[in-house]
């Protein structure tokens, strides 16, 4: 038997047997680990309560066949108390907690830079001081900067010319200029540029200041990124609750007058998965 030890927070469990759970955590040191808590489910249990989604613990195990096994479990920060009493801290951390999961696919590689960012986006809902949304957008950006996938803000995605640049393509990469844009690009609002960069950078006084419909019409675009790189929808996501979101994401983002095609959908209506984008976009 191997034991080994390290902090984790807690992606998602799901049962097995009558008393038994399947603990999914994202570690610091070993990546992706899944693991069996044997009898969490029994009102006797001495650390059950602790291995609820979004906590953040400091976990041993010991190496199984198939699956490694957690023999003990101590709290480090208690992030699932506040953040489940409110609808859209909550939908906003299983966002996040889906995309990780999805973002290590191996399991038992360190993913460091993952691991903090999910950490410090959950303390951030936790402690309620910034908007919900805004923590999960910037979850996203940096998180596809993370795999490699961070669309281009203030530079054309095809040649490298500065910008800022009025279209944008996923597919394409992000923002295109005049020589490269392609059909189907849409043309944001030059503050929801701005936004995305901020939110990239961590440049909250701007992101703060930003307007309500401007905060709609990036999480529509961050979202649709990550799900065509994922080529996958995420289920969560279409549950997030963003605000002003009533308004239909082609108020302020126009398609391509030239090209006749649709615009991206907004996330909070579930935004497309990847076929449905490339057929929009001809790409």
């Amino acid at each position: 038997m191997s034991l080994y030890r390290d902090t984790g927070v807690v992606l998602r469990v799901h049962k097995l047997g009558e008393a038994d759970r399947i603990i999914t955590l994202l570690t610091r040191r070993h990546g992706k680990v899944r693991a069996v808590a044997k009898g969490v489910r029994r009102t006797t249990s001495r650390f059950g309560a602790r291995l609820e989604p979004f906590g953040h613990v400091d976990v041993q195990l010991y190496t199984g066949r198939t699956l490694d096994v957690i023999t003990q479990v101590e709290t480090v920060d208690a992030f699932a108390l506040p953040i489940v009493g409110d609808y859209q801290r909550y939908t906003a951390a299983s966002a996040i907690a889906e995309t990780a999961d999805r973002l290590t696919a191996e399991e038992g590689e360190p993913v460091l830079k993952l691991y903090l960012l999910v950490v410090g986006a959950l303390r951030a809902l936790a402690d309620g001081h910034r908007d919900a949304s805004l923590v999960l957008d910037a979850f996203l950006l940096r998180s596809m900067a993370f795999a490699g996938w961070s669309p281009a803000i203030t530079e054309c995605a095809r040649c490298g010319r500065r910008g800022p640049h009025a279209a944008f393509n996923i597919p394409a990469g992000g923002s295109l200029c005049q020589d490269c844009r392609v059909p189907g690009s849409v043309h944001p609002a030059p503050e929801a540029l701005v936004l995305l960069h901020a939110l990239l950078h961590g440049d909250w006084d701007t992101a703060e200041a930003s307007a309500l419909t401007i905060r709609r019409d990036v999480s529509g675009l961050v979202a649709a990124h990550l799900q065509w790189h994922l080529e996958r929808q995420l289920r969560s996501l279409p549950f997030v609750e963003r605000r002003a979101r009533e308004a239909p994401i082609a108020d302020t983002l126009g398609s391509d007058t030239n090209s006749g095609e649709t615009e991206v959908s907004s996330a909070a209506q579930g935004t497309r998965s990847r076929d449905s984008a490339h057929g929009a976009t001809g790409a």
